[in-house]
């Protein structure tokens, strides 16, 4: 019976994964000590060593209330642009583009409003330095089109921020344009494309991607560190952001990532892997980290993270919660990778969130001077006392341009800012507001003084008159 056992101990540690022998990271332990400590509703999970499967689970729940598993379909947002990449490699293997092409051999109508648009090529789309940038053609602002071939057309009014290929821009509308070759070189629609040559191919069966989110789609917001769920704003996603996948299926996209996977030849993989001299962007990855490969992702209520690293592990996370001053889905991917290099990292609460509690505290106090400043108007008016309460309205004026500057030029509109940052909204709200209220009791004051200072005036210029007047006839009398 001894010997028995002994065979079947045998046979299971025979068994075991190359990960499972050397001991499994925590990764469950990780995760949910994240989601307790910072309140991220949910979150999928994807862990890989080499072609092995360290861990695939799902965490928490999304914002109907039901679980989050490792087959649950979520948006990878901007982790799409590295799919997209994808394809135009394999239609480059297949000679049917070259990366150095202009876009123009493959789309005829391409056209910028400046004409150094003729000089964009394939590779400038996939490395973002093709001079097209948010400064220059805010897309988040314009009435959004619907499909890829308008995504170009749309173009045609777009200005450049810098001569093509000397700078580099993050801007969706670069693989809007890629993905719309592929679709014109391959002969069919982008969606089957990836279908057909990258997913399948691939194993990822319950991958797909979409010009727009899903009716429906709903994840969380943060404000003051409460999650509120909110309904995905429409808004153009193919070719850029639109993979929808889950944490099962992006094992097998990071799996791929070593040697293509089939689809695509090692070559091509570590060319779509270093970024050129000089830049930290590749083609749909970035070097930004020392010893990291990575890329994030971001819609209004949802994020996503996937990093490669050089030992042969990869991660990739989806969150519920979306884009705001913090990526918890890249906050959380990166303390999966410190846990996976044998460090003991601590969740933190996101800063976003701090910043929301300093703001609520900035806002008590505003409220708290205005009934004091209103109190207080009428001792000693002066005219410059009008103008600090009104500086509030300046931000709350230029708010969707401010926060551009915070979030890589990126510039929408306030509706769309009030899903990055829900409670700043709310303070300027309040504080804006409260300080007009102040200025305007300034104002009476000081109206109010200049009568009473007339009338005062007017009533000794008055006196004086009288006095002067009586001074006249006692000396007619005396004389």
């Amino acid at each position: 019976m001894t010997r028995l056992f002994l065979v079947l101990a045998v046979l299971l540690l025979g068994t075991a994964t190359p990960a499972a022998a050397a001991g499994t990271p925590d990764v469950d332990g990780y995760v949910r000590s994240y989601l307790d400590h910072t309140g991220l509703p949910g979150a999928a999970v994807a862990v890989t060593h080499g072609g092995d499967v360290v861990r695939v689970a799902g965490y928490g729940h999304d914002a109907s209330g039901a679980p989050i598993t490792a087959s649950t379909r979520l948006p990878i947002a901007s982790l799409s642009k590295s799919m997209t990449a994808f394809a135009v490699l394999q239609l480059v293997e297949a000679g049917r583009i070259t990366l150095d092409e202009p876009v123009t051999r493959s789309l005829p109508g391409f056209r910028l409003a400046d004409p150094r648009c003729a000089r964009i090529t394939v590779r400038m789309l996939l490395d973002q330095t093709s001079g097209m940038a948010d400064s220059a053609f805010p897309d988040l602002r314009l009435p959004q089109p619907h499909t890829l071939a308008e995504a170009v057309e749309r173009l045609r009014d777009a200005g450049l921020a810098s001569e093509p290929g000397t700078e580099f821009h993050y801007h969706n509308p670069n693989y809007e344009v890629a993905a719309r070759i592929v679709e014109v070189v391959a002969g069919q629609p982008f969606a089957e494309y990836l279908r057909t040559r990258l997913f399948a191919p691939l194993g990822m069966a319950s991958s797909s991607t979409v010009d727009e989110p899903p009716a429906g789609t709903t994840g969380y917001v943060r404000a003051f560190g409460f999650e509120v769920p909110a309904a995905e704003p429409d808004w153009f996603t193919g070719g850029s952001h639109g993979v929808v996948t889950t944490a099962e299926d992006l094992a097998k996209w990071l799996a791929a990532q070593r040697d293509g996977g089939g689809v695509l030849s090692p070559a091509s993989v570590a060319l779509a892997h270093t970024p050129a001299p000089g830049r930290d962007y590749a083609l749909g990855w970035g070097a930004y980290r020392p010893g990291q490969l990575s890329h994030n992702g971001e819609w209004f209520t949802h994020t996503a993270a996937q990093i490669l690293l050089p030992d042969g592990y990869a991660v990739a996370v989806v969150a519920d919660t979306g884009l705001a001053l913090d990526n918890d889905a890249e906050s959380l991917a990166q303390g999966l990778v410190t846990l996976l290099q044998g460090g003991s990292p601590e969740p933190a609460l996101p800063a976003g969130v701090v910043a929301d509690r300093i703001l609520a505290a900035l806002a008590l106090l505003a409220v708290g001077l205005a009934v004091v400043g209103v109190r207080r108007a009428g001792r000693k008016p002066r005219r410059w006392r009008v103008v600090p309460p009104l500086l509030p309205l300046v931000p709350l004026a230029f708010l969707p341009q401010l926060l551009g500057v915070v979030f890589a030029g990126r510039r929408g509109t306030y509706s769309q800012v009030l899903y990055v940052w829900p409670a700043l909204v709310v303070v300027l709200g309040v504080v804006a507001p409260a300080g007009l209220i102040v200025a305007a009791a300034r104002v009476r004051a000081l109206v109010g003084g200049t009568r009473s200072h007339d009338q005062e005036q007017s009533g000794t210029t008055r006196g004086d008159a009288q006095w002067a007047s009586a001074n006249r006839r006692s000396g007619s009398r005396s004389r």
